[in-house]
């Protein structure tokens, strides 16, 4: 790991995924993918897409972030994730472990939680988890 934010798992692929994915959730990650800026030219960037919003791809979040500070209408990175599995919470306090790949972008401060292991959703899901489930996720129990 270099800087506050875990490397990305292959830095050859930035650029490569989708530009749709998942929108936050899952409360666990297995590996980050990349980091992503959108720029919005309402907001003033450069007007590159027909007034479409647009991003820049990078390999680690302090490149990012120099460039998010640097540029007019660019937002904060994001990271951008995958899950192999994940946790739903279709409603407060409803769980459901999901066995499916997906990727999402993320806030990078969720990335503070550590990585999924293979007994953290179980862990989660378990009858005798402590009432604060998501202190699992911290890595407090």
């Amino acid at each position: 790991m270099t800087g506050p934010y875990p490397d990305v798992i292959d830095p050859t692929l930035i650029g490569s995924y989708a530009a749709s994915a998942m929108s936050g959730g899952g409360y666990v990650w297995d590996a980050v993918l990349g980091y992503r800026v959108w720029c919005h030219p309402e907001r003033g960037a450069a007007d590159l897409e027909d007034g479409s919003d647009y991003y820049y791809s990078f390999a680690s979040f302090a490149d990012a972030l120099i460039f998010a500070d640097h540029t007019a209408g660019a937002e904060k990175p994001l990271a951008l994730i995958v899950q192999e599995e994940y946790i739903d919470e279709p409603s407060p306090g409803k769980y459901r472990h999901v066995k499916k790949r997906r990727v999402a972008e993320w806030q990078v401060e969720f990335l503070s939680r550590p990585r999924r292991t293979p007994q953290t959703i179980p862990d989660f899901m378990a009858p005798d988890a402590p009432a604060n489930r998501l202190a699992i996720l911290r890595g407090q129990v």
